[in-house]
């Protein structure tokens, strides 16, 4: 199902009062409840059920309605916001008693931008196409559509194809659009030689970036995907001729244009107060930190004028005080793999000095440079390193990978979804998913014709409670963290390169400086989790799973 996995939530209802715990079904028919025991009877096994027709359609319906029952039952309202979208969410056990320095990215890390830039991007980038790549005047009529893409898509550049692939390479079916328009599901398998997978060699490289499919993963990328597609759906609605490749790079090209020309950081700086999001929250995360004697860094690609006056907004015009060291276009991701660029001083104007640099100097601005030399002049090594960042690849993958830091991913849209997560209709709806999903796969040995029918009613019920999920996200894309069942491949790179993640850096604000985080043990799936569906069916392994099963 769609959004942050939910399954057991249920589970935390009150025992029920009176008489020991009961024993759990050991029926063999059911799958995964283990070697029976004398006169045990699985609820969800076929022995006591009728030999066939309209008898044995009667039974699966009265156990489905059983179910239903049960999972109103088990799903009381106070179930429903559990989850703090202000938490921090652990995927490796880290003890921040053990960080000594914290590094942070700038753009999206101690700044956060609000939504009215992603307007002002995409129409200048727009614009650019026009004035100067000569496109089709009539690309002007788009507008910006903030609802139509999520982060983390993948775009097949020759295919035109902008859609969601899971962490096993497999594209969701039902997100997978040409210009703004959804491609069926059946073209898509014909794309890709009659599977929905989407083979290692044209998938993204390590850095997003594979070799005819490109993985959106900034939260810049928004208005990017929003033009490409604007612009696609002209040149497809008009019938005008074009070169999938070329059409990428111009439009990608306008993109950079704007951040290159400094058009982004004119609007920013022109309105401070309407585009920069939580300063004194930001100002009042590092202060906390430096007055617990943790040392601060900065490493951001942005030039020193657009951070200073940033910084200045939200902190004051001794910003630079908190922090140890601050590294300016550092030109991330290729700083922490290139030896060759040297640090350069800036002077109080923004300048290049030309001595060269043999300490890095508190208060001082530093330019270029690589993580090899930094590491050699600060000796800040290994896991009291923790830095923050909101691209998992261009700020977090090398870091984790290959040095060994700590890294604290910015997922802003964590906050949103958490929302959703937290109400009755997205609980309701995937705990029932998942005790149908239990239902299906244990009715599945009836095979007869009128089964076969009830069978079929409950995967229309489920394909449905599926999409109506996925919507409750995003219409054409659902989740940024799962697909129908699946982690995204989003997902599984934020787990892969990132000890935590939160929506803003101000939930560190949250915890105490020596706070140890601790990652919820994951269930594989031999590891008999306490997934709705056993809960419903009755095919539990646990006295506490068999008292559950009873209540009503």
């Amino acid at each position: 199902s769609e959004g942050a996995g939910a399954g057991a939530l249920a589970l935390e209802a009150e025992r029920p009062k009176g008489g020991g715990p009961r024993a759990a079904s050991t029926s063999p028919s059911c799958p995964g409840c283990g070697p029976p025991g004398p006169g045990a009877q699985c609820p969800g096994t076929p022995r006591s059920a009728p030999a066939g027709g309209a008898e044995l359609s009667a039974h699966l319906w009265a156990r489905y309605q059983d179910m239903r029952r049960l999972v109103h039952d088990l799903l009381p309202p106070e179930v429903c916001s559990l989850l703090n979208p202000a938490a921090i969410y652990a995927n490796n056990e880290i003890s921040l008693r053990d960080v000594e320095v914290y590094g942070f990215d700038y753009d999206y890390t101690l700044a956060q931008y609000a939504d009215a830039l992603h307007p002002e991007i995409f129409n200048a980038a727009r614009d650019i196409l026009i004035e100067h790549y000569k496109y089709p005047e009539g690309i002007r009529k788009y507008d910006y559509n903030p609802s139509f893409a999520i982060r983390g898509l993948h775009y097949d550049i020759q295919k035109s194809l902008l859609m969601k692939i899971d962490a096993f390479h497999y594209v969701q079916l039902g997100t997978a659009y040409r210009g703004l328009q959804p491609v069926p599901d059946e073209e898509v398998i014909d794309l890709y030689g009659g599977t929905q997978h989407i083979p290692l060699y044209q998938m993204s490289g390590f850095y997003g970036k594979g070799p005819s499919i490109k993985q959106f993963m900034d939260i810049f990328s928004l208005p990017e995907m929003a033009l490409l597609s604007c612009v696609v759906d002209h040149f497809l609605g008009h019938g005008l001729e074009f070169d999938q490749a070329h059409l990428y790079k111009d439009v990608t090209d306008a993109i950079r244009d704007v951040h290159v020309k400094g058009l982004m950081y004119q609007w920013i700086e022109q309105d401070m107060e309407k585009y920069i999001l939580r300063g004194d929250e930001t100002f009042a995360v590092l202060s906390r930190l430096v007055a617990h004697g943790k040392q601060l860094f900065l490493i951001t690609n942005s030039p020193f004028s657009f951070v200073d006056k940033g910084m200045r907004h939200m902190v004051g015009p001794d910003w630079r005080q908190l922090f140890d060291v601050v590294i300016v276009q550092a030109d991330k991701p290729s700083f922490f793999t290139d030896r060759r660029k040297p640090f350069r001083k800036l002077d109080e104007k923004g300048s290049l000095q030309w001595d060269r640099i043999t300490r890095l100097e508190k208060g001082k601005i530093y330019r270029q440079g690589n993580l090899f030399d930094f590491l050699r002049l600060t000796e800040w090594r290994g896991p009291r390193v923790l830095y923050f960042g909101d691209h998992l690849y261009s700020d977090l993958a090398d870091l984790m990978l290959r040095h060994g830091w700590r890294t604290g991913a910015i997922i802003p849209e964590l906050e949103r979804e958490i929302r959703i997560i937290n109400t009755e209709q997205y609980m309701h709806s995937l705990t029932w998913q998942q005790a149908l999903t239990g239902l299906l796969e244990r009715m599945q040995t009836y095979q007869d014709a009128e089964s076969r029918q009830v069978l079929a009613a409950w995967m229309k019920e489920r394909q449905e409670l599926r999409c109506i999920t996925k919507a409750l996200f995003n219409a054409q894309f659902g989740s940024i963290f799962r697909t129908f069942h699946n982690p995204t491949y989003f997902s599984r790179r934020l787990v892969r390169f990132s000890d935590l993640y939160m929506a803003s850096l101000s939930c560190l604000l949250n915890y105490r400086v020596d706070f140890t985080f601790y990652p919820r043990r994951t269930p594989l799936q031999h590891e008999a989790p306490l997934w709705m569906d056993q809960l419903c069916t009755g095919c539990m392994k646990t006295p506490f799973l068999g008292d559950m099963a009873h209540i009503r």
